[in-house]
């Protein structure tokens, strides 16, 4: 129980947002002509984001299940990164730590690297992944649902995604007050953006963490020579 509540403690500065963007990916989901409980099917096995707002359209163009694949490859690399910082070896056993790998999402990742890693148990890390997964899923599920009262665009829900994370970075900030990572991942989006727009979000990851280990490294040196 106690693992139980720091997650929900944990995890309340997300749960609108996931519960509002799960939302929309329901309505989007039955707009597309796909059955409702495709979007629990989605949000429940994939559990991917962004991806499954692609799959939809994969799935009802009935593109090959290699272009899918590769698709989602491409989209996802970026959680090579998170490798890096991500307390996994706190989670027992190889159960555990494949269901800490499946619900390893950016928000989760976020979440769990805003804090210390000593404050963080297997249990707790698994309830938190746990709970960001529930209001997903309920999210999308109510969304699809309802998705045949709802107007096929409304104006301002694409930028929930981006208002979650800007909290999340506000809040990880908050925390911490890191200011030069804050400045390393300002530098490395704005430079991908503007010289490598396709590949935006790839290239800005790369650039970041080329900047926190040159950081590191630079830390490091002054360390000893101290």
């Amino acid at each position: 129980m106690h693992h139980l509540r720091l997650a929900v403690h944990d995890t309340r500065s997300v749960s609108f947002a996931y519960l509002a963007l799960g939302a929309t990916l329901g309505v989007l989901v039955v707009h597309s002509g796909l059955e409702w409980w495709w979007a629990t099917v989605f949000t429940a096995l994939v559990y991917a984001g962004s991806l499954e707002f692609l799959l939809v359209g994969l799935v009802v163009a009935a593109v090959p299940l290699a272009t899918v694949a590769l698709t989602a490859f491409l989209v996802n690399l970026r959680h090579v990164f998170y490798a890096v910082s991500f307390p996994l070896h706190r989670i027992r056993g190889a159960a555990g730590k494949a269901l800490g790998t499946f619900g390893l999402t950016d928000e989760a990742f976020a979440l769990v690297t805003a804090k210390p890693p000593n404050e963080w148990t297997g249990p707790r890390i698994l309830w938190l992944q746990g709970f960001c997964q529930l209001y997903w899923v309920s999210g999308a599920t109510a969304g699809a649902l309802l998705g045949s009262l709802v107007p096929s665009s409304i104006a301002g829900l694409e930028f929930t995604l981006t208002a979650l994370f800007v909290v999340l970075a506000l809040d990880a900030h908050r925390t911490r007050r890191d200011v030069p990572t804050a400045v390393i991942a300002a530098l490395s989006a704005v430079v991908a953006l503007l010289l490598f727009h396709e590949r935006m979000l790839l290239v800005a990851m790369a650039l970041f963490t080329a900047g926190l280990l040159a950081r590191r490294a630079v830390s490091s040196r002054r360390t000893v020579d101290a």
